[in-house]
């Protein structure tokens, strides 16, 4: 049992070190850091449109759930973790039903998929 755990919770997948292969090491880190910058800048769009067209506070939590999903990012440039990979995938998966659910009540001749 306290494998499955560690194997599902635990486990650190991969850890930031430049020394040991600064070849891969060195890319994945930044382009974690600029991916998580990515979608720091999504949320803040996203609440510049809610500001703008005052539609739905459920856009509120589609900016939330694109700034917490950026905070992810950050934290897989330093480590990779089981946790970590199941907290990603709940927040992808949040952020895609938000999606659908803004575009499809308040933007419906949207062209952006």
């Amino acid at each position: 049992m306290t494998h499955w755990l560690d194997l599902l919770v635990f486990k650190t997948w991969w850890r930031y070190d430049p020394r040991a292969t600064p070849w891969v090491a060195v890319p994945y880190h930044a382009f974690n850091l600029f991916e998580g910058c990515a979608w720091v800048v999504f949320a803040g769009l996203v609440l510049y449109r809610r500001w703008r067209h005052q539609r739905s506070r459920l856009e509120l939590w589609y900016s939330l759930a694109f700034f917490t999903f950026g905070l992810t990012d950050f934290r897989e440039a330093y480590a990779l973790s089981s946790w970590l990979i199941e907290v990603k995938l709940v927040n992808l998966l949040v952020l895609l039903k938000l999606r659908f659910e803004v575009i499809r009540r308040f933007y419906p001749t949207s062209k952006l998929y």
